[in-house]
């Protein structure tokens, strides 16, 4: 189910299913995007993921940052991996920056194994309202 509100300059739309697939919301304001998963990101995600972004990029053509608040997630294996770079492909002609914020060990672990960290800015919510660069971030 996706359901869509606006106002003057923030849309919310928020995806969810009954089969298993994690909760995906996002928040636009302005031109940046914060795009919430919750749940485990595997193949599971990629519909709801690729969906909402693909309303995002299509819809808001000044959009030039998509945060992707992945505190919610309790899992990530490969797939999810993937999903992750997938998004990135999707958003980087247009020059969007696509980071990853507050990512949990249960993120943050299977990324830097796979050397996958390196891709992503990351950045910290707690330090200037989720736009600074994490301490432990390899892009600052």
């Amino acid at each position: 189910m996706i359901r869509l509100r606006g106002g003057n300059d923030e849309a919310v739309a928020d995806t969810t299913s009954p089969n298993g697939e994690p909760e995906v919301t996002q928040v636009l304001a302005g031109d940046t995007a914060r795009v919430t998963v919750t749940g485990e990101l595997t193949e599971g995600a990629r519909r709801p993921l690729m969906r909402v972004l693909t309303l995002l990029l299509l819809e808001n053509q000044a959009l030039a940052r998509v945060l992707l608040d992945v505190r919610g997630v309790s899992f990530m294996n490969s797939a999810g991996m993937a999903v992750l770079v997938q998004a990135q492909r999707m958003a980087a002609p247009r020059g969007i920056e696509l980071a990853l914020l507050d990512p949990p060990e249960g993120v943050r672990r299977p990324l830097q194994l796979s050397g996958l960290w390196r891709r992503f800015p990351v950045l910290d919510s707690t330090a200037d309202g989720g736009v600074a660069p994490a301490a432990d971030d390899p892009a600052s």
